[in-house]
């Protein structure tokens, strides 16, 4: 069975406010703002035919879809999306999204927008922000709990490009390996630092969950883990029923469906 819960021991907060330092593969930070790095959601031939299609896509300014303030820090490029190429690239990039176990378990997702490929070159960057509550039109709105950016550059490749989160006056920076995704709560103040050399791309989602909630969302995703654990190690034991019980009540009186 998969535990999603695997990774390294909790790291010490950074050693000043405003100083970033890297996560493990799962952290809650302050109790309330989880950050999941999910390894591998793309494989390397969907990565090679997403990096293959965007050499030759056109390019348009970030800023034409940030919101008015947004848009005074928003310094990136992004992919035209009304081309047939993009839609192939955006149906690869859900598909990995949708059928990655560690991302469907911790978001619970319920929406998302349409997937967005962005590009930053030298002294490009993306200021200080929030993302908007709300993406999309009538009928196709998405409430936007969770941000992901998935990696599409080799992290050696450029220089600068770091996604910085911040949590309680602590900046905590990502730089993952192409193919990687890292969610986060998209009310989070975040940026991205400047490109001092290379080219940095990126698709990102942003996701409706069941669950608005991401402390409750952190309770279930522990649940589910232990659900597994336990029935890896005992089959379908008296103790797996109780906490499968649980993990499915709780669900059944959180979701907003």
């Amino acid at each position: 069975m998969v535990d999603f819960r695997k990774a390294a021991a909790r790291n010490g907060p950074a050693e000043r406010p405003g100083r970033a330092r890297p996560l493990s593969q799962f952290e809650s930070l302050g109790g309330t703002l989880v950050i999941i790095c999910a390894p591998n959601v793309l494989t390397p031939e969907e990565l090679g035919v997403i990096r293959s299609e965007l050499q030759d896509a056109a390019f348009v300014d970030g800023a034409s879809t940030a919101g008015w303030s947004a848009r005074e820090v928003k310094k990136n490029l992004q992919v035209d999306i009304n081309t047939e190429s993009q839609a192939r690239l955006r149906d690869i990039v859900r598909n990995a999204f949708l059928r990655n176990a560690m991302l469907q378990a911790s978001i619970l997702p319920s929406a998302m927008t349409q997937v967005m490929f962005n590009r930053y070159d030298v002294g490009m960057q993306y200021g200080r922000h929030v993302d908007a509550p709300v993406m999309g039109g009538l009928g196709s709105a998405v409430r936007t709990d969770v941000a992901i950016t998935i990696f599409l550059s080799d992290a050696k490749s450029y220089v600068g490009g770091d996604l910085m989160v911040e949590s309680n006056g602590v900046e905590y920076g990502f730089k993952l390996a192409a193919g990687s995704a890292i969610a986060y709560p998209a009310n989070s103040l975040h940026h991205v630092t400047p490109v001092t050399q290379g080219a940095r791309h990126a698709a990102i989602i942003w996701v409706q969950s069941q669950v608005r909630d991401s402390a409750k969302r952190e309770l279930l995703w522990d649940l589910d883990n232990a659900k597994r654990q336990i029935f890896g190690r005992e089959g379908k034991s008296p103790t797996f029923d109780a906490v499968s019980k649980s993990h499915a009540n709780l669900l059944r009186m959180w979701a907003d469906v």
